[in-house]
């Protein structure tokens, strides 16, 4: 029988125990996109362990880390050993992950197999949905899915190593509406078949007051979100979302050409005790310092003079040493605000 909803209480014990969340999403600099990172062919060890350990070095304590159904299906057993093996590298630098198992943004219809390189220019070119539009709607596709949750989830359901479970990010993205929902209500009932100890969640992410979005917090164990706004719209939507009663994490945010910087956001994060994760900690082959404006259709050949996300350079220089030291600041002084009342 699957286990309910974590009620309030239940919710907060974990996020007490959990300690101020400071992470980052993460694809290897080597990656284009979430295949290449776990399929064996292009696992690259090297990459995670050295930039792991400078994610550590910037006191970083989680990570955001998006699987693929894909890499799964061609390979359930293999992949499950390679999660396993980064998990591994991850508790050895101090780092918990939260997991997510599906994604609707970006190219739809996803293959296995190698991937094709970045296209120039462009932001994220070469990203994959998870498992992609076709199987969404095609419900004869998802007993094969609900293996796949039940699978990887199931497989690491009392593991340490994993914070929480991000079962599907930005449902509706790229088109999809509304059209997303039945599979994410189907994720939350199979994970729970499963019984994992850690909270599962699905962020808020657009409006946040439709019907959908409501549908995610109440889904939720823990309440996630995503915002890449101004900070003073940061500052309203973490105000909204307290009225669930919940633990609050921010699991995007980052986009300097609008405000949304570390200076600016890291503090109202602090005052409502919000944990967090940045997009990108390497400038890499998913090229997302390039703004959302770079696509294929209108491709920025030049580099960005301020960089959308992502923390360093390919060898771990920071883009902005001041960023650097702002992450070092608020690790030693979070948790004193953290430990102070909620709200």
């Amino acid at each position: 029988m699957a286990r309910d909803r974590w009620s309030e209480e239940e919710a907060w014990s974990w996020y007490e125990k959990a300690g101020p969340i400071r992470g980052c999403n993460y694809t290897p600099r080597t990656a284009v996109n979430q295949l290449e990172m776990w399929q064996a062919e292009t696992f690259d060890e090297r990459t995670i362990r050295e930039e792991l350990g400078w994610a550590s070095a910037l006191r970083l304590n989680s990570v955001r880390v998006f699987l693929h159904y894909l890499a799964w299906e061609v390979d359930p057993e293999g992949f499950k050993k390679r999660l396993d093996r980064f998990l591994e590298i991850a508790q050895k630098h101090g780092i918990q992950a939260m997991l997510v198992l599906f994604d609707d943004c970006w190219n739809q219809e996803p293959k296995p197999g190698p991937q094709e390189p970045p296209i120039a220019g462009v932001h994220n070119s070469r990203w994959a949905a998870s498992p992609g539009r076709s199987r969404v709607l095609d419900r004869s596709c998802w007993e094969r899915l609900e293996e796949y949750v039940k699978d990887v989830v199931g497989s690491f359901a009392k593991d340490g190593r994993v914070l929480a479970w991000d079962l599907y990010n930005e449902p509706g993205n790229t088109g999809m509406g509304e059209r997303s929902l039945p599979l994410v209500e189907a994720a939350f009932e199979w994970a729970r078949e499963v019984e994992p100890s850690q909270p599962l969640t699905v962020g808020l992410w657009a409006d946040y007051g439709d019907r959908m979005h409501r549908r995610f917090a109440e889904l939720s164990d823990v309440v996630s979100f995503h915002t890449y706004d101004p900070p003073g719209v940061v500052e309203a939507k973490a105000r909204t979302l307290l009225a669930y009663n919940r633990p609050l994490v921010c699991t995007e945010f980052l986009r300097r050409q609008v405000g949304n910087t570390f200076a600016a956001v890291l503090p109202i994060f602090a005052r409502h005790r919000v944990g967090w994760y940045f997009w990108g900690l390497v400038a890499g082959k998913t090229q997302t310092y390039y703004d959302w404006s770079c696509t294929p259709e209108r491709p920025c050949y030049a580099p960005p003079k301020i960089w959308q996300h992502d923390l360093l350079y390919p060898d771990g220089t920071p883009y902005d040493l001041e960023e650097v030291r702002l992450l070092l600041y608020w690790a030693e002084i979070g948790e004193r605000f953290f430990r102070g009342s909620r709200g």
